[in-house]
């Protein structure tokens, strides 16, 4: 079961943008941040933000793999797990 959102209107954004701030940083969760009643935007700690990037790259890469693989291309498995250990290592730095 995925987490409920934090939600904050832009009105209080607007009036303690600082404590808004310090709450996406301690908590390393998105706040969301609406605009008369509905979703404007998503509010993230700047670590948070590198890991959602380092992910969806992770991800690309897969697919990619995936199309290459059914196009009977493909890559020996020992550069696949030397490509992998170095874009895990570049997550954790």
């Amino acid at each position: 079961m995925s987490k409920v959102p934090t939600i904050i209107p832009i009105t209080d954004l607007r009036q303690d943008a600082a404590m808004v701030l310090r709450r996406v940083r301690e908590s390393k969760e998105p706040i969301v941040i609406t605009q008369r009643g509905r979703a404007a935007a998503v509010m993230m700690s700047a670590e948070a933000y590198d890991r959602s990037e380092h992910n969806r790259e992770f991800l690309r890469l897969l697919a990619r793999g995936e199309k290459e693989i059914a196009a009977g291309k493909g890559h020996g498995l020992n550069a696949v797990l030397a490509e992998a250990d170095a874009l895990l290592a570049e997550g954790d730095r």
